[in-house]
């Protein structure tokens, strides 16, 4: 008999934001410039390199993240068919947006090497709740955006 979560909501990895042909044509300008300079300094593997990033943002820019499920339950945080249990979590914490435009972010450091920090919107969710059922569980530590995190929103992600 399958136990209930003692939360469960749905939400995305990132808002998408449509980018406009502006966008595409900045990172086309700023992918030829480096393939340009790539093959002048005769560096013809960093051209490959950049050609395949160039085209691997563009296919990511394009589409829609896909939509997750997550459930508090006893043992841990399932996300999806992916279970991370609270012995593994390190810390948490909340992060929450100085203009409150945006809904709160949980924020896990894990043991995994895979996924050593997981970042989950708390949309349509008790924030208030979630983070007092993580308290009794898991240490609270402050954590900070990465400058990946920084530079991902920054790229519009």
């Amino acid at each position: 008999m399958a136990r209930t979560p003692h939360y469960a909501w749905e939400g995305r990895e990132y808002d998408h934001e449509p980018k406009g042909g502006d966008w595409y044509a900045t990172l086309g300008i700023v992918s030829l410039a480096l393939l340009v300079a790539a093959v002048l300094f005769g560096n013809y593997l960093l051209a490959v390199l950049v050609l395949v990033a160039a085209a691997a943002l563009a296919l990511h820019a394009a589409k829609e993240p896909p939509l997750h499920r997550f459930e508090l339950r006893n043992g841990g945080l399932a996300i999806g068919e992916e279970f991370h249990p609270y012995a593994r979590m390190q810390s948490f914490s909340i992060l929450e947006d100085p203009e409150d435009e945006l809904p709160p972010l949980l924020s896990i450091k894990t043991e995994s090497w895979l996924s050593p920090h997981l970042v989950i919107p708390l949309e349509d969710v008790d924030a208030e709740g979630v983070y007092l059922h993580f308290l009794e569980r898991v240490p609270e530590e402050a954590h900070h955006h990465t400058l990946a995190d920084l530079v991902w929103a920054w790229l519009g992600f």
